[in-house]
């Protein structure tokens, strides 16, 4: 999707969005908590894991889920600065001699 504007999406577009995220957060929870009661007999580290992870994602996925509405973009500035200019030194005229050592 390319946007040509500043504008943020529309509130249902939001909406959606909203939901899609929290629905694909508790099917890897229901994934997760399956998990851990296939493997607590096999695997118990993996298990506790799962299990853990199936415990913590119905909070993450709710955070998410209300996170705000996202900031419309940033416009692009058209301020552009002018690059700087190297200081070069005054150019020594034909006559003049480099300096000398004094030592």
């Amino acid at each position: 999707m390319f946007r040509i504007t500043g504008a943020r999406t529309g509130l249902a577009e939001d909406v959606r969005g909203r939901q899609r995220r929290y629905v694909i957060s508790m099917v890897i929870r229901t994934v997760a908590v399956i998990l851990a009661a296939t493997l607590w007999n096999v695997e118990r580290p993996f298990a506790v894991v799962a299990l853990v992870a199936g415990a913590i994602l119905p909070y993450v996925a709710v955070v998410i889920a209300n996170a705000g509405r996202e900031r419309p973009p940033s416009l692009p500035s058209t301020f552009v600065t002018a690059p700087m200019r190297p200081v070069i030194g005054a150019p020594r005229g034909e006559d003049e001699q480099p300096p000398r050592d004094q030592g």
